[in-house]
C-alpha cells in the first residue's frame, strides 16, 4: 500500500465528497461536504485530509487540534483528537482506518500531545468496537449524545 494522506485542495474536493460509507453507517457519521464546511469555519483547529492509496482516494479524515473541549465547565481543558472518519464502503476492511487513526496521533504528537480523543456513537452499526480494539478507553463523558474515549499517546 501506497498510503498517505493529503491535504484537500481544490484539485481533489470532488473525489472527497464522492466517499461514500455503508448505508447502515451513515447514522454514525456526518457527509464528507459537512464536515468540509466545518473545517472552514474552524479553521485551523479543524485538520481535515483525504486518505489514499495509490491513486484512489480511500476515505476522508478531519482531526481537531488543540480546542477548548468544555469552557464553562473547565477552561483549562484543551483537547485535540479524530473528529470525523470516514471510509469508502468498497474500501473497509482493509487498515485504511487504523492507518488514519495512527497518523492522527502522530499529528498530535508532533504538536506536543499526548491523548487522543475521539467520540462515537454507540451501538450493534456504530463504530464503539474499532476504537477499543485500538487501545480507546471510555472517559464516562458524552459529547452530543456519543461516547467520548481516549486513547494515551505517551510511552
Amino acid at each position: 500500500m501506497s498510503l498517505r494522506l493529503e491535504k484537500i485542495t481544490p484539485a481533489h474536493v470532488e473525489a472527497g465528497m464522492g466517499i461514500r460509507i455503508r448505508p447502515e453507517q451513515e447514522k454514525n457519521v456526518e457527509p464528507v461536504a459537512h464536515s468540509l464546511a466545518e473545517a472552514y469555519a474552524w479553521g485551523d483547529t479543524a485538520w481535515p485530509r483525504l486518505i489514499v492509496d495509490g491513486d484512489e482516494t480511500v476515505g476522508f479524515l478531519m482531526a481537531f487540534l488543540d480546542i477548548q473541549w468544555n469552557p464553562e465547565k473547565d477552561p483549562e481543558d484543551r483537547r485535540s483528537g479524530l473528529w470525523r472518519l470516514s471510509i469508502d464502503a468498497g474500501a473497509q476492511g482493509r487498515g485504511y482506518g487504523r492507518y488514519a487513526v495512527r497518523e492522527v496521533a502522530a499529528e498530535i504528537r508532533r504538536r506536543g500531545g499526548d491523548r487522543l480523543f475521539t467520540t462515537w456513537e454507540s451501538g450493534e452499526d456504530g463504530p464503539g468496537e474499532f476504537y477499543l480494539k485500538l487501545g480507546f478507553r471510555p472517559t464516562g463523558e458524552t459529547s452530543g449524545g456519543q461516547t467520548v474515549g481516549v486513547l494515551d499517546l505517551a510511552g
